[in-house]
């Protein structure tokens, strides 16, 4: 079946009638969830089976679980993990290693619920005037540290069954506004651009999905880059990632207009699945109506983002939460 090229969201724990008969109708690739759409493991579960079933195939479901203040499963039941910044400066010398474990464990906590892709790693380069919103999600200052990172990262995923969502394609970092409220731009050359913050990317390009920004890089193109022909094609050809790319939240006020030529402007400039999120019903009908059926190229990739997922290889949770606990030299929950 060919999937709608879309990526949708649920109100609240369980999926109402009416999310059910829309998502029977328009089949989005996939579903995220948020902090509204989680209460207890049983409950999470059900939810992601009422997804898929109404969605009439086996959807990805994804989530934002970086730790920090971007983590939807919470505690006492779920980790609660330090902001991704704060808790590579804690590991030091064993960073690799400890995030490898702290996503490996992340990925069970998720599999276990039905939950099979993660919006992460984040591999945005962190500078001196990155937004607050941004910059203790980010993995360190170095171009060459946070790609390393962001691998150890995204095979941790892998191995748990979760798959990676690389973002903010092509590079978050130099952002100085919150592109949830307004459109940053950013003045950098592109040969800046290409040796700092396109280099995590382009080191990444094998993974399977990724998420576009929403800004402007005005030495490249002058429209935001999952708006932008030019800057698909970068990422494309210059990058080198030729898996799936979805759009971030469309919703967001840094893309402006209506969110249905937003969608139909984000496809044509070579985007393969729209992401929308927090919205009424018939806004969410209106997007998977103006996004339509995947293309042939996009359904491809789907499909072969789909087929990396995996049955987790076996893992002893005590020993590894043990372990990441004596890298960081502190208690896992302090």
């Amino acid at each position: 079946m060919r999937f709608g090229a879309t990526i949708l969201d649920a109100t609240g724990l369980r999926l109402t009638a009416q999310e059910k008969a829309l998502f029977r109708a328009v089949k989005p690739f996939g579903f995220i969830l948020f902090a509204r759409n989680i209460e207890t493991p049983d409950q999470v579960r059900a939810l992601c089976a009422e997804m898929r079933e109404a969605a009439g195939h086996d959807a990805v479901i994804t989530v934002d679980q970086e730790g920090g203040r971007v983590q939807r499963l919470r505690g006492p039941i779920w980790r609660d993990w330090t902001a991704p910044l704060d808790f590579v400066q804690a590991a030091g010398a064993y960073a690799t290693d400890a995030m490898y474990l702290r996503f490996r464990l992340i990925a069970q906590e998720l599999h276990d619920v039905g939950i099979d892709s993660n919006c992460a790693p984040m591999v945005d380069v962190a500078g001196p005037q990155t937004h607050a919103f941004l910059r203790n999600r980010c993995y360190g200052t170095d171009a060459v540290q946070v790609a390393t990172l962001g691998r150890a990262a995204a095979d941790g995923m892998l191995a748990g069954g979760v798959l990676p969502v690389v973002k903010h394609m092509p590079g978050h970092g130099r952002a100085t506004m919150d592109s949830h409220f307004d459109l940053p731009l950013v003045t950098a050359r592109h040969g800046d651009l290409t040796t700092h913050d396109f280099a995590p990317f382009k080191a990444l390009r094998d993974l399977p999905m990724g998420m576009t920004a929403h800004l402007v890089y005005d030495a490249i193109d002058p429209r935001p880059a999952t708006l932008s022909p030019v800057m698909m094609q970068l990422i494309r050809d210059e990058i080198g990632f030729d898996n799936l790319i979805m759009t971030d939240d469309i919703s967001m006020k840094a893309l402006e207009g209506g969110v249905d030529q937003i969608s139909r402007d984000a496809l044509a400039a070579g985007c393969d699945v729209i992401l929308y999120c927090n919205a009424p019903l018939e806004d969410r009908a209106m997007v998977a109506d103006a996004a339509g059926e995947m293309t042939q190229m996009a359904q491809t990739r789907a499909e072969r983002a789909l087929s990396l997922r995996k049955t987790p290889d076996e893992i002893d949770i005590s020993a590894l939460t043990a372990k990441l606990a004596s890298l960081l030299g502190e208690d896992l929950h302090g």
